[in-house]
This record gives structure tokens, sequence and C-alpha cells, in this order.
């Protein structure tokens, strides 16, 4: 398994092919996952190939964009099993990557430690206090796209992912759960705000 070439490969991939009007699901999303992966990895004492893979699987978690966002993850897995050969990853090895991806869908179902640590990394930022600066990106993208028309609405959204969502690792229950309760009861009172108008 050679990451450092399977890494160089899809960040220029990413880099010159994924649309630019992925305000939230852009090229950042993807270094901002991996940097988070790293985090856990350290945190959660991974070690061996479990590195490798889990860092791979942050690379490639969201490349399934590059064909376009219905089914990403489906799609991700297609090109994970296309261009991780060539970069000696083993059937085995392919198949793990594809349950990390596929285990980031919402709602998130890991079915592993590999899989918890590649959610808790997509999703890091739900305790983090730039929080509301990447959740801003994610409503810009899907309003443009045409699936959300007004703040109410993507608050309502907000909220209701926020109250479902749970944390899987040590390292995110302990580092990023605490942020993510206080974001959430902001959107409680801003969705309570419209209620009472």
């Amino acid at each position: 398994m050679d990451y450092t070439k399977a890494k160089a490969f899809i960040v220029k991939k990413l880099n010159l092919e994924l649309p630019s009007n992925l305000y939230y699901h852009g090229f950042h999303h993807t270094v901002d996952v991996l940097n988070a992966t790293k985090l856990i990895i350290e945190f959660e004492n991974i070690k061996g190939d479990d590195v490798e893979l889990l860092k791979t699987a942050a690379l490639f978690h969201d490349c399934g964009f590059l064909k376009g966002p219905e089914e990403h993850e489906k799609s991700g897995c297609e090109l994970a099993a296309e261009y991780l050969p060539q970069f000696d990853y083993s059937q085995e090895q392919v198949q793990l990557i594809q349950g990390m991806i596929m285990a980031t869908k919402v709602p998130q179902q890991p079915q592993n430690h590999l899989e918890e640590i590649i959610c808790d990394a997509d999703l890091d930022y739900l305790g983090r206090d730039d929080f509301e600066f990447i959740a801003a990106s994610l409503f810009r993208e899907l309003k443009e796209s045409g699936i959300l028309k007004t703040e109410e609405d993507w608050n309502r959204i907000q909220l209701k992912f926020l109250s479902s969502h749970r944390y899987f690792t040590t390292y995110a229950k302990r580092l990023r759960e605490p942020g993510k309760l206080k974001h959430l009861e902001e959107i409680k009172n801003i969705v309570k705000s419209y209620d009472e108008n």
C-alpha cells in the first residue's frame, strides 16, 4: 500500500476536478477530515496499517462528488476500487476503505472502530468553534443546488440533525460533544423564536 502516491493522486484530482460550487464538500473539507482523522488516530492510539487505511479513507470519503452529489458514497467506493489497486492496495484493504466511506452516509451507522473514527472525523466540526462558519458553507451549497430555500428551513434541519447525531469515539465524546451541545442549544433558541412569532 503506497499511501503517499495514492494521496498525491487523489489530492490533484480533487483539486482539479471538483465543481467550484461545493462550498462545503470542496477539497478544503477533505483536508479538514484528514486533519481530524490524524488527531483521532493519535488520541485513540491507532497503529500499523490502520493508520494509512484511515488516512486513505479520509482522502477518498467524498471523492464521489467527482461524479455528482447523488449517492456520492457509493460513487466514492467505485472510484476507490478503480484507483487504489494502482497504488498496491489489496482487495481486502480496498474493502475496508469502502466500508469506511459508506459509514459516513447519514444517518451514520459504523460497524467497527475504523468506521467510527471516519464518521467522527467527517462531522468533527459539529463540536468546534468554527461550526457556524462551516455550517453556513453547507447552507449555501444546499441553497444554490435548490435543496433548501430559507434560513428557517436550514435551522430546522440543523436542529433535527444535531439532536439525533451522536459521536462514537472517546476522542469526540470528550473533546467535541460539549461544543456540539452548546451549538444545539443555540439553534434550539433560534427555532424557538420562529415558533413564538
